[in-house]
């Protein structure tokens, strides 16, 4: 498969993962549709997403990491609204790592990284501090030195 555009991956990883995340709620019992909204949105937020990623990372292979920080980095075109920009970013890494597992057809890792985002994002302690794992991921690699 061709290496696509990161935007594109989150767009097709964005509604993988809203599929997922609907069905989740609607098998834990949720039938009124307010609350099946409300439910939903408590895992598709930015931050949420964003939290899951940069809980993740030590998880990822190094290939998953590459494309996590490819999209990470992207210029963003349009200011996102009523969110911070870095958390949007790290949203959209994650919806592009989900996007890119769909297209490659890797829905057995797919659906294990869906699976663990529930879990981090249903979790109650789902502090993680922005680019701490991420610092750690990169001086193991570079044996210790500089963050980047």
């Amino acid at each position: 498969m061709q290496i696509m555009n990161s935007t594109v991956l989150a767009f097709i990883g964005d509604s993988v993962f809203e599929l997922y995340i609907r069905r989740h709620v609607i098998d834990k019992g949720q039938v009124n549709a307010d609350l099946l909204h409300q439910s939903a949105v408590r895992f598709v937020r930015a931050e949420a997403q964003a939290r899951a990623m940069k809980a993740m990372l030590d998880e990822l292979t190094d290939d998953e990491m590459s494309l996590v920080k490819r999209a990470r980095n992207k210029k963003i075109s349009t200011k996102p609204k009523h969110v911070d920009p870095i958390i949007y970013k790290w949203a959209t890494a994650f919806e592009a790592l989900i996007g890119h597992l769909y297209l490659s057809e890797k829905y057995d890792r797919m659906e294990e990284i869906i699976n663990k985002s529930i879990q981090i994002i249903e979790s109650k302690d789902n502090s993680v501090a922005p680019g701490n794992v991420l610092r750690k991921r990169i001086n193991d690699k570079n044996g210790g030195g500089k963050h980047e």
